[in-house]
């Protein structure tokens, strides 16, 4: 056995699956003598970039699990493989069942009553929610909140039924440029079957639900979970009774709010008026 396949032993022994992507991307780039610029070059980032994913101090995003699955000849998919558990790690502990759950999801919905849900934010209004908590791995937590999206553009995506309190909409948070990129992006959700966008008025004063966010994760084999977004963890109850009541204040929202074909006016009413 060789050194190098002894180190690699090594690193899959001890290491997080994080640091364990990290060191196989370097053995890998030194085998085939590249250096961290050209690899950079490849996946469209930097040499800091690099060298910070090959310590494990950055969370991969799948483009790059990718490029080092084709650029590397003996990869044979091993990064794109991996990517999945470096990804979890980005994750807080408590949140990485609610992701698997997620994942694998026919069909999704959320209410929120404060803020846009992380699956459907912008990159940057999503670094200006998390970077209030003064978290120490800021970009990690974009970058994995980023990832979740993905579910959203596969091939067969879960259906994602959204009910927002309009003060969501009108909450300038990171600013007008923000808001804007936000809500257009929230605008091409509305119209994109087969997900629906429903705005409760602030008319509304008040509604089942009103005091939490939370969802609904539905799956092919019939059941259903509660998700409740709260501080400083959130939970899943799969309880009988937890999903029921959830499903029934989720009916109630949706009956309280603008129907979809009122609530895309509404978006681009106070995208024009509050931050044109």
């Amino acid at each position: 056995m060789s050194v190098e396949d002894e180190n690699a032993e090594t690193v899959a022994a001890t290491a997080s699956p994080l640091t364990h992507f990290g060191a196989e991307v370097r053995l890998e780039r030194e085998r085939l003598g590249m250096s961290r610029a050209e690899l950079g070059k490849e996946a469209c980032c930097g040499y800091s970039l690099i060298a910070k994913i090959e310590s494990g101090e950055r969370v991969p995003s799948l483009d790059f699990a990718e490029t080092c699955d084709r650029v590397f000849p003996h990869a044979g998919g091993r990064f794109v493989r991996l990517w999945p558990l470096a990804l979890r790690y980005a994750f807080p502990p408590w949140f990485r069942r609610y992701v698997e759950l997620e994942w694998s999801a026919t069909a999704i919905r959320m209410f929120h009553p404060l803020l846009l849900p992380g699956l459907v934010q912008t990159q940057e209004y999503a670094h200006e929610i998390l970077r209030t908590g003064r978290p120490t791995g800021l970009d990690d937590l974009v970058t994995a909140r980023m990832e979740r999206q993905r579910i959203l553009t596969r091939d067969t995506p879960p259906r994602l039924w959204l009910v927002l309190d309009e003060g969501v909409l009108r909450r300038a948070v990171g600013g007008a440029s923000v808001m804007r990129k936000q809500l257009e992006r929230l605008r091409a959700l509305a119209d994109s079957p087969p997900h629906v966008v429903q705005i409760i008025p602030s008319r509304i004063a008040a509604y089942p639900g009103s005091g939490a966010p939370f969802g609904l994760l539905s799956f092919s084999d019939g059941r259903d979970v509660v998700h409740v977004d709260g501080f400083p963890k959130g939970y899943v109850l799969a309880e009988a009774e937890d999903v029921a009541a959830a499903t029934t204040a989720y009916d109630l929202l949706t009956a309280v709010a603008l129907p979809p074909d009122e609530s895309a006016p509404l978006i681009d009413s106070i995208l024009k008026d509050c931050f044109s």
